[in-house]
């Protein structure tokens, strides 16, 4: 299978074999994936896009960066996000399960959190939180606490994170 084609200059070698793995056994599997992104942007979606030969295995992304987006593109509850935040675990879930719910894919990621230290908030730099679900299996949610490490960074640990969960899901 070829490597990744558009991120590859800037992608670390582990993080492309990591994403050819997934991608590989998705299709040997014929899974389909969605995404539901935040911090990362869609960084993600792009990711599992960019492998030749393998975009049967994804489905959709949805880029969800502010509540609003969260509750119309994915259904996650209004009243979820003021008690919990839109960097939680139960937004994180919330969301992996939405993306689900609006797409044809058997398998969704989420993530959601701060890549740096965001003005006048007084999020933690660097927490990130990350959902995966699958028809049939229970959801599995993941806190990161990076640090302040940098967007950069911090974005590049979170697709590692994602690539391992989704890793996992596609057993």
């Amino acid at each position: 299978m070829a490597a990744t084609e558009a991120l590859a200059p800037a992608l670390p070698p582990a993080l492309d074999r990591l994403t050819r793995s997934v991608l590989q056994a998705a299709c040997d599997r014929d899974l389909a994936i969605a995404t539901a992104e935040s911090c990362t942007g869609g960084l993600l979606a792009s990711l599992l896009t960019d492998v030749p030969g393998c975009s049967h295995a994804f489905d959709r992304g949805f880029v969800v960066y502010t509540e609003e987006a969260k509750r119309d593109l994915l259904g996650v509850p209004a009243r979820l996000l003021e008690q919990h935040g839109a960097v939680s675990a139960a937004a994180a879930k919330a969301m992996a399960e939405g993306a689900l719910a609006r797409s044809k894919a058997q398998i969704a990621i989420s993530v959601t959190g701060y890549a740096e230290s965001p003005p006048g908030c007084e999020g933690e730099p660097g927490l990130v939180y990350l959902a995966c679900v699958r028809h049939g299996v229970p959801a599995v949610v993941r806190r990161e606490r990076l640090g302040d490490i940098g967007r950069a960074e911090v974005r590049l640990a979170c697709l590692e994170a994602a690539l391992e969960m989704l890793r996992d899901a596609v057993g």
